[in-house]
């Protein structure tokens, strides 16, 4: 008589150790979209972003200011979860051609691979990981010497970047300080704060972030080792003065992520070059949107916009900034502070 087959030892499910996980990647699921779409739906008709997403913001009136044609050659300078670039790919079809740059080695082949899988030819889509100040000589190097059609620039940081907690962008989760865009290249935030003095830190608060107690904070912050989010976090508390809020504790922790954050990555300079250089990208009538977060980053685009037009290399400016709707911001909060301004390089634009 045959002996019947060993049957398979019983697997049981993980489980997590109690009450809710701990770890980023078992307590969101909209980390598996594929797998968990009905808990993505539901993040988003809450109003929020699903991690390690980033909707788009603005999408129709990116769209509508760049007036983007089949056959076009149009750059998406900051190309992140690829929300906005995945609508430009699809308006330059057919024969057109989309450059999506990033300078993050650890979201540009994910966002790369999920524009891919959508189906477009694959000579419509090249991507180049480098930081957006180098456009012009990507521009060269890819054989497009006359520039682009159309130019996108999201600026600030995406939502990946600030929803994992590994690459330390927020105080939300405990995580290493460290805040880099790109992690190969710079120092960490926290090797930042431990090398600035008092004078150094207070200025930096103040000029990246509109900090109104900057002094007191730079006196607790300035050369300490601070290693984590979650000490930066706490030592700002305890810095501040005890009447203060909840409400007015996170502000100030925001501002300061927000201020390291500038400086780590050196944002306020990038921007000022790649503004120098941009109307030499641009072919004769190209168009550039620029959505910013941050009173800084506007104003420097509005400055660069207005001498452009009144030496000549562009022909046309927005008259002020677009804001998203009410509908917008009520459905995605990190709509909220965003302005969208635009320019059209003049007809005798010259290559590059």
């Amino acid at each position: 008589m045959a002996s019947e087959p060993t049957p398979e030892p019983h697997q049981r499910r993980v489980r997590y150790k109690g009450k809710n996980p701990q770890r980023f990647e078992d307590k969101y699921k909209e980390l598996n979209p594929e797998r968990y779409a009905d808990t993505v739906a539901h993040v988003l008709a809450g109003g929020k972003t699903p991690a390690g997403q980033h909707v788009p913001i603005m999408l129709d009136e990116i769209i509508q200011v760049l007036s983007v044609q089949p056959g076009e050659r149009v750059v998406d300078c900051t190309l992140g979860y690829g929300g906005h670039a995945a609508e430009l790919l699809q308006a330059v079809q057919p024969s057109g051609c989309l450059l999506a740059v990033d300078q993050d080695p650890i979201e540009l082949p994910k966002t790369e691979t999920r524009l891919r899988s959508a189906g477009f030819p694959a000579e419509s889509l090249q991507c180049e990981r480098t930081n957006f100040v180098a456009l012009c000589g990507v521009l060269g190097k890819i054989g497009w010497h006359e520039g682009a059609d159309a130019i996108l620039a999201d600026l600030g940081v995406s939502s990946m970047q600030i929803d994992n907690p590994a690459r330390g962008f927020s105080f939300k989760h405990q995580g290493p300080l460290d805040m880099r865009m790109n992690p190969n290249k710079g120092v960490s935030a926290s090797a930042w704060i431990k090398q600035l003095n008092e004078l150094e830190l207070a200025n930096l608060l103040r000029e990246n972030a509109d900090e109104p107690n900057a002094a007191l904070l730079a006196s607790a912050l300035a050369n300490q080792e601070l290693l984590t989010t979650g000490e930066l976090a706490h030592a700002i508390q305890q810095a501040l003065p005890k009447s203060f809020d909840e409400d007015r504790i996170k502000l100030s922790q925001r501002r300061v992520f927000q201020a390291l954050r500038i400086a780590v990555n050196d944002e306020f300079k990038v921007l000022d070059g790649w503004l120098r250089g941009l109307p030499d990208c641009l072919r004769a009538g190209g168009r550039v949107a620029v959505l910013t977060f941050h009173s800084g980053e506007d104003r420097r685009v509005k400055k660069a916009f207005q001498t452009g037009l009144a030496d000549g290399r562009y022909s046309a400016i927005s008259e002020s900034v677009i804001r998203a709707s009410f509908s917008e911001q009520r459905d995605n909060p990190r709509a909220s502070s965003a302005k969208l301004r635009w320019a059209v390089r003049a007809p005798s634009a010259s290559p590059l």
